[in-house]
Order: C-alpha cells, then structure tokens, then sequence
C-alpha cells in the first residue's frame, strides 16, 4: 500500500502536510496487528475454517484452542516498518515487479518431462552461490502453485483511492503538485513578456520550509545588497 504523505485541503487552496512520524507507529502497530491477527484466527477456528492433524489435533476442541492462544496474547510481536535504504524509487520498482509480471517467468523454466516441470528458484536464506538451485514439480502440483498467484474473479490487482481515484485522477496530483510548487509540465511554452526579468523564473515561489506553504516574493535585491525597512512615522503625513 503507498499512501501520501498529505493531501489536499477541504477548500482545495492547500496542501496539507502530514506531521513527521505519524504514520504506523511500531509499538501501536504491532499491538494492532497482534490484536486484528489473533481475533480473525479465532472467529476462523469458530466457523470451522481451520483443520488440525497430527500432533496438534486436539486443537480442534474450542477450550483447547483458546488455550494455546492465550500465551500469544501477552507476547510483543514485532513488525518490520523502517525507511527504505534507497529511497521511495527502489519501493516502486519492488512493487511493480509483483504487479505487473506473472508469477515465474519463462527464463525461469529449465525443462518439461515425465518427471514435471524443473525450474530455477533463488533461496533468501542462503548466500552466495547456495542461494540459486532447480527444483522439480510434477505438473499439477506446479500448476496448483502458479494459480496460487492468479486472483479470484471479481478482483482487480490495483485500486486506486483518494488522490489518485481515477474519476479525478490526473486533476487532483496537477492541483497537488500545484500546491506543493513542484514543477509541472507544460505543453505549451509559457508566453514571454518584454517587462519580465530574464534572469528570474516565471510563478516560481519555492516553498516554506517550516509549513510548506508556497511563499510570495516580496521584494528581491542584490548580492550584498541590504533590505530596505520601512519608512519611519515622522515622514508620513495624513
């Protein structure tokens, strides 16, 4: 999920910044997880979604069930929300990879025999060479895994909210930019007028530093130049 750092006043005439930290704080967001986690394994277990075999059959049983829970209750759960180490550019490229590709690609596939399909898979857990091996899937079973990834009917892979709803979509991030006085492309090259400096940019108000609002040029002067104060009230006649 990407989820922007603002957003657009009630008014449309500013952009609102969002406060530094605000968003998931680790302690509250673990304890969230931990809580949202633990109740939808309990109503599972309640409706008879989950099958227990073996060792921990006897799970089955409710009492049983919400014993073996009860210990989970009281541990800290830790979720992992640091920022990227290559800045917001390399999470998009993390995120397209899983968006707008099929599961395995096809450089990925070794050979199709009697034995099934034999492919090459790469294990996170090891390093160096260790990391890379082939695997062998009889054919159900690889299709089975692939159709894991494939989305039930009535799914879309990416929706869009808020800001970037497609109703409104390209007005509302021209206003946001607008607002934020980032750069905007232009299609038509802005008109030139003979008053204008050439030296100074045209509608370029960098932003405030400390609210982020787009600041107005009052007056501009010189390097090494002093500002000039305003007129002293013995000079003023009414």
């Amino acid at each position: 999920m990407i989820v922007p750092g603002g957003g657009i006043s009630l008014d449309g005439t500013r952009w609102v910044r969002c406060k530094p930290g605000f968003l998931l704080p680790v302690q509250v967001l673990s304890r969230l997880f931990r809580r949202l986690f633990l109740t939808a394994l309990a109503d599972a277990h309640a409706a008879g979604r989950l099958a227990f075999f073996g060792k921990i059959q006897g799970l089955h049983r409710r009492k049983a069930f919400d014993a073996h829970l009860a210990p989970l209750k009281q541990k800290n759960w830790f979720v992992y929300t640091k920022p990227p180490f290559a800045g917001p550019q390399a999470v998009l490229a993390y995120l397209a990879r899983y968006t707008h590709r099929v599961a395995i690609s096809n450089s990925r596939l070794v050979s199709l025999d009697q034995r099934g399909v034999t492919f090459r898979y790469k294990d996170y857990r090891r390093d160096g060479q260790a990391r890379y091996g082939t695997m062998t899937l009889s054919g159900d079973e690889f299709i089975r895994r692939f159709l894991l990834h494939v989305l039930p009917k009535g799914f879309h892979r990416i929706r869009h909210y808020g800001l970037l709803a497609s109703a409104g979509c390209k007005t509302n991030i021209a206003r946001a930019r607008q607002l934020m006085a980032a750069p905007m492309a232009e299609i038509d090259p802005p008109a030139v007028h003979d008053t204008a400096d050439p030296h100074t940019t045209a509608g370029h108000r960098p932003p405030c530093p400390c609210c982020g609002g787009r600041m107005i040029i009052v007056e501009s002067f010189g390097r090494g130049g002093a500002p000039r104060g305003p007129p002293s009230g013995a000079g003023i006649q009414t």
